[in-house]
C-alpha cells in the first residue's frame, strides 16, 4: 500500500529522529499537579541538572504553583527580566528545570523558595528565610579520581566538586555554599541519621535509617522509621540524608514528612474544622 502511494517502505515507517521535542499533557509526571482537561501538551523541560521527570520547570512554578502569572507568555515576561535565580545564578528559560533541594530566590519580592516533595509525592511551594537560601544538600553519587590525580565527587544536581574532604564517600550528602560552590559540611550515609526518600512509593517521607539489606547485582534496600514509628523500605538510590540524628539541616515542609493514612487525615482535617 505504501509502495502504491508513491512511499518507499523506509519512508512509510519513518518514526522520530532524535529525542522528542513536545510533551503530552497526560504523559507529564504525576507531581507536576497538572489538571487533564488544561490542554493537550504540557511544557517539556529543557536540559539542565535534573532529570525531566523528577524536576518541575520554571513555568509551573511560577504560573501553577505560586500563581504570579496566568500565562506561559507572562512567564516569559517575568524571567526575561531576570528577575528569577536558581541556585543562586539568574535563570531566563521557562522551562528550565528545577529539581529536589534546589533554591529558587525572587530578590524583587524578597522571597527564598526551596524544592521540596510532600508524603503525596508533589512538589510544594516551601518558602524559606534568606540564611537557609545560602546553602543547599547535594547527595553523592560517585567519587573518584580525575586526571593528574585530583580527586572529586559528582553531585545529584549536576555539579563536579575538586578536592572534597577525603573521608565523604558515595550516598553521602554535601551542605554546598551557594555562592562559592565549596563544601562547608557533611553528613555521612549511616544508620541513626535522618532521611528523606526522593522517588518510588514512599516519595517525600522522612525517617530515620534504621538498617541497610545489600543485595549484590540487585537494589540495596534501606529500611525507614518516621517519627510516630512507621516502618517502610526503600531503593538505596531513593535515600537522601538531610540531618544527623533527629535534627535536619534543612526546614521541613508541613506535615514534617509523616504520612498519615486516610482515617487519620480523615480524623485531623475534622478536628481542625471543629
Amino acid at each position: 500500500n505504501a509502495e502504491y502511494m508513491g512511499f518507499s517502505d523506509r519512508t512509510a515507517n519513518m518514526g522520530y529522529r532524535g529525542h522528542r521535542k513536545h510533551l503530552k499533557r497526560l504523559n507529564a509526571p504525576r507531581s507536576w499537579m497538572l489538571d487533564k482537561l488544561g490542554g493537550v501538551f504540557a511544557p517539556k523541560p529543557a536540559t539542565g541538572p535534573h532529570k525531566s521527570r523528577e524536576c518541575l520547570p520554571l513555568v509551573l512554578f511560577l504560573r501553577n504553583k505560586l500563581k504570579y502569572a496566568l500565562t506561559g507568555d507572562e512567564v516569559k515576561k517575568i524571567v526575561k527580566q531576570r528577575l528569577i535565580k536558581v541556585d543562586g545564578k539568574v535563570r531566563t528559560e521557562v522551562r528550565y528545570p528545577t529539581g529536589f533541594m534546589d533554591v529558587i530566590t525572587i530578590d524583587r519580592t524578597g522571597e527564598h523558595f526551596r524544592m521540596l516533595y510532600d508524603v503525596k509525592g508533589r512538589f510544594t511551594v516551601h518558602r524559606i528565610k534568606p540564611e537557609e537560601a545560602k546553602y543547599k544538600l547535594c547527595r553523592i553519587k560517585r567519587k573518584q579520581v580525575g586526571p593528574k590525580g585530583v580527586p572529586y565527587v559528582n553531585t545529584c544536581d549536576g555539579r563536579t566538586i575538586r578536592y572534597p574532604d577525603p573521608s565523604i564517600g558515595e550516598n553521602d550528602t554535601a551542605m554546598v555554599d551557594i555562592a562559592s560552590g565549596k563544601i562547608k559540611d557533611f553528613i555521612k550515609f549511616d544508620t541513626g541519621n535522618l532521611c528523606m526518600v526522593t522517588g518510588g512509593h514512599n516519595l517525600g517521607r522522612v525517617g530515620v535509617i534504621q538498617h541497610r539489606d545489600k543485595h549484590p547485582g540487585s537494589f540495596d534496600i534501606v529500611h525507614i522509621k518516621d517519627a510516630v514509628g512507621h516502618t517502610f523500605a526503600t531503593r538505596l538510590g531513593y535515600v537522601f540524608v538531610i540531618g544527623k540524628g533527629n535534627k535536619p539541616w534543612v526546614s521541613l515542609p508541613r506535615g514534617k514528612g509523616v504520612k498519615l493514612s486516610i482515617a487519620e487525615e480523615r480524623d485531623r482535617r475534622l478536628a481542625m474544622k471543629n
